[in-house]
Formats: C-alpha cells, sequence, structure tokens
C-alpha cells in the first residue's frame, strides 16, 4: 500500500514512461506485444505454482473460485491481450521491470494468501460480501476488457493519430479501461475479505488513479473539444 501511494506521487511529477508518453530515457526500448505478456505473465504463473503445492486451504472450494478469479484476469492479460495489441508503442525497458517485478510479488501475495492462510467459513460463497464483491469483479472485468476494445478500434487501419475514445463508460471518464480494473480489484478485495486482496485493491486505485489523471489532463490539452464534463477515472465524482 505504502509503494502505491508512493507510485501515485511520484507520477505527479514524472509521466508514466510507456505508450504515448514512451522516451529512451527510460532504457532501450523493448517490442510491446512479448514485453507486455512477459511483464503480466508472473501473476499468472506464480499463484499457478503455488496452489500445485498447496494443501488443505487450496483445496477448498472459496480459495480455488477467488484464486480462480485472479488467475482468469491474467489470463486475459498476458495470453490474450497482447496478441490483441495493434502496433502499441515500445516499452521502455524501465517500465518493464517496474511491472515485472510487480506481477512477481503481487502474484506470491494473493496466491499465498489463497493457498497457505485465508480460511472461509460454510457457505461463503453464499455469504453478501462475496456475491457483492464476485459481481464488482465480474462487471469491472467487463468494463475493462470493452473499454481496451474500443481504445483498440479508435482508428481504422491506416490511420495515424489520436481520437476521443467514445462509447461505453469513456462518456462519464477519460480512464474507463482504468475505472474498470479498480472495480474489478475491490470487488475481488470485498469476496476475498483479505489484507493482500486490499492492499491490491488499493495499491491499484492509487497507480491507475495518477495514470488517468495523467491521460485526462493529455486529452484536454491536445483537443480544445474535448468533453469538459468528463471525470478523471470516478464517474460523477473524480
Amino acid at each position: 500500500m505504502a509503494v502505491g501511494a508512493g507510485s501515485a506521487l511520484l507520477l505527479c511529477f514524472i509521466p508514466m514512461p510507456y505508450g504515448r508518453y514512451s522516451s529512451r530515457r527510460f532504457g532501450w526500448l523493448l517490442p510491446a506485444r512479448p514485453a507486455w505478456a512477459l511483464q503480466e505473465l508472473p501473476s499468472l504463473l506464480v499463484p499457478l505454482g503455488l496452489a500445485a503445492c498447496g494443501g488443505a486451504v487450496a483445496a477448498a472450494r472459496p480459495n480455488r473460485v477467488l484464486l480462480g478469479c485472479f488467475l482468469l484476469h491474467y489470463v486475459h492479460r498476458a495470453l490474450i491481450f497482447p496478441l490483441l495489441i495493434r502496433e502499441g508503442k515500445p516499452t521502455p525497458f524501465f517500465t518493464f521491470v517496474l511491472a515485472l517485478l510487480f506481477c512477481v510479488f503481487n502474484g506470491y501475495l494473493q496466491g499465498r494468501s489463497l493457498t497457505t492462510y485465508a480460511t472461509y467459513p460454510p457457505g461463503w460463497l453464499g455469504d453478501s460480501r462475496f456475491i457483492t464483491g464476485f459481481l464488482g469483479w465480474l462487471i469491472g472485468m467487463a468494463i475493462n476488457i470493452h473499454s481496451d476494445h474500443i481504445l483498440r478500434n479508435l482508428r481504422k487501419p491506416g490511420e495515424t493519430g489520436y481520437k476521443i475514445p467514445r462509447g461505453g463508460m469513456f462518456e462519464y471518464v477519460s480512464g474507463a479501461n482504468f475505472f474498470g480494473e479498480i472495480l474489478e480489484w475491490f470487488g475481488f478485495a470485498l469476496a476475498c475479505c483479505t489484507i493482500e486482496s486490499l492492499a491490491f485493491a488499493l495499491c491499484t486505485l492509487f497507480i491507475l488513479g495518477s495514470r488517468a489523471r495523467q491521460h485526462h489532463k493529455w486529452y484536454l490539452e491536445k483537443f480544445e473539444d474535448y468533453p469538459k464534463d468528463r471525470k478523471i477515472v470516478i464517474p460523477f465524482l473524480y
């Protein structure tokens, strides 16, 4: 949580060097597709390894369902999303390393929690906290995937330059994909009710909130007709 808060503070002064903000100042540039796949892969492989070595806690049904939610997200992010990238901007090596280290640590944190320490009472999958959290995770993931789809299809084949994203949650916030992921992990945290999942959700809020603010400011500076009523990342609030 402290790392997330510190990162958000740092990003107020130094733009996150990725995508449209990529720069050689942060190391040599790596191709977008393999860099993205490799940096996200530990969040898939590390929990899988922990689950394979787990005992009674890992075998409990609530733990398997919750870990499955975490893994499903990273099946998409590590294996499917990179294949959908269209001529993505190269990733600076420094940014790649930071993302890789985060995924290694968080993959271990969530995997270890759900395979070793987190225990749930009988009927947890019918508990209102799990149901509400699971719905938040599911809706957030759907918003995240749909928003990424909108961003990928902004330009027609052969077109260059940037356009204002429209449709879906982009009608309400500049960082619709970020909002989806924030909602997803806060839903996951409620479904898990663990300090580890809460730490991940708060870290996601701090970092993606800062990135959304960076995007929002860029849109306002680049497009005179950018919708002034759009919020940054939380609909109607921020």
